[in-house]
């Protein structure tokens, strides 16, 4: 087992390794990777309507199942295009011209599906945190399950996607992710690839968090001076109200202090989300440019008691920009 290997295994089986802050967890290594088919369910671990759709818990029939054994599959690391590693297909059809001459595409249904699937193991001293399963990209039309658990659809290859599987998790026992990647249809007329072809994440967190993409930050500017708002979204999702504060600041790209707001407190009852507006004062920004594409930081803190239990930050650009008749102003400039 190499260093890694090791340090991500003690992850998840050493209590006193548990935060009271977020975790972002690379989810990239030891992944299982096999073909299916886009015409033949025989071929693609009997996937079709009458068997994702039947109860679970019987033989493992597909892949789906937590179950189905996987062993004789291909082993990979993330981000991973199959696409890439197809040898040239010289067809006389324009979707295969349009896509660098790789065999993937409706006239391809054996190279067109890929499976993916990964086991993974959450200690039970981890069982008061919520987790949430985070997809970079996946091209192209992925579902995905967790523990035979249906999450949910991405259709677009270029759009992330995110899913709370807190409810779905098996404490001190296998967990199996799966996913059911069709890229026999594309978005554009050129390479696209196909598969996990970008980051996954394992996020652990408080009850009471910052909620995904919670962060909206913009700005006013006039004679040298700029006013940021911050609004952050606090998502209460423990089995009581809640009581925590929001602390939110504003660093250079070097990490000096320039602004921040005052501790505001907040209370929250159970399943409720509530948006804190904060704004700061900036005296002579640097402005954002092409010339000089300066960005600041925006950090957000929630606390309870006293103890950061959420963090989020932010790179963040002030500019002004101006659509006139006579064209685009960015900072005044033409």
């Amino acid at each position: 087992m190499v260093l890694k290997d090791f340090l991500f295994a003690a992850l998840f089986s050493l209590p006193f390794l548990v935060s009271a802050q977020r975790q972002k967890i690379n989810f990239d290594s030891d992944w299982k990777f096999h073909f299916g088919h886009a015409a033949n369910p025989e071929k693609d671990f009997n996937y079709s309507i009458a068997t994702i759709f039947s109860k679970s818990g019987g033989a493992a029939r597909t892949a789906i199942e937590p179950r189905f054994k996987d062993s004789a599959w291909r082993t990979l690391s993330l981000p991973h295009d199959w696409a890439v590693e197809l040898p040239f297909a010289y067809v006389d059809n324009f979707d295969v011209e349009s896509h660098g001459y790789k065999p993937v595409g409706g006239l391809f249904p054996e190279t067109s599906i890929g499976w993916y699937r990964k086991h993974f193991t959450v200690a039970r001293a981890d069982s008061g945190q919520r987790f949430q399963i985070q997809f970079d990209g996946i091209f192209r039309d992925a579902n995905i399950w967790i523990n035979g658990f249906y999450l949910g659809n991405n259709k677009s290859g270029y759009v992330g996607a995110n899913y709370d599987v807190t409810d779905f998790i098996n404490y001190d026992r296998d967990n199996v992710i799966v996913v059911r990647v069709d890229a026999t249809q594309y978005e554009g007329w050129f390479y696209e690839g196909a598969g996990i072809y970008r980051h996954v994440w394992l996020n652990k967190y408080q009850n009471t968090h910052i909620a995904t993409d919670g962060i909206f930050a913009y700005s006013t500017i006039a004679n040298n001076k700029a006013t940021l708002t911050v609004e952050t979204t606090v998502s209460n999702e423990d089995f009581a109200a809640a009581s925590y504060s929001v602390n939110t600041y504003l660093t250079d790209r070097a990490g000096k202090l320039i602004g921040k707001v005052k501790e505001q407190p907040i209370s929250s009852s159970i399943s409720e989300e509530k948006i804190i507006r904060q704004t700061i004062a900036v005296n002579n920004p640097t402005l954002w440019s092409l010339n000089n594409p300066y960005l600041y930081r925006v950090i957000v803190e929630l606390k309870k008691d006293n103890e950061i239990i959420d963090t989020k930050k932010l790179r963040f650009g002030f500019r002004t920009v101006e659509i006139k008749t006579n064209g685009v102003f960015l900072n005044g400039n033409h």
